[in-house]
């Protein structure tokens, strides 16, 4: 597979749909396998994007970007 960047928005997107198949009883591997992600992706992206919404995406990135402004 090659390699690709996926923007936060679609990240949060496959967390959010990884999730609901989990909560339906199937199991993290599947599931990741069917998204078309490896579950140390999706361990990876848990622990940096795992329960935060769209807006507080948004706020996190003015003040990475205000940080390194200054």
């Amino acid at each position: 597979m090659a390699w690709k960047r996926v923007s936060d928005e679609d990240i949060l997107k496959l967390l959010h749909e990884i999730e609901a198949y989990i909560h339906g009883g199937m199991y993290v591997v599947s599931t990741c396998r069917k998204a078309g992600i490896s579950d140390k992706t999706y361990y990876g992206w848990r622990q940096k994007f795992g329960g935060i919404g769209r807006s507080q995406l948004s706020e996190m990135k003015s003040l990475q970007k205000d940080c390194s402004e200054t």
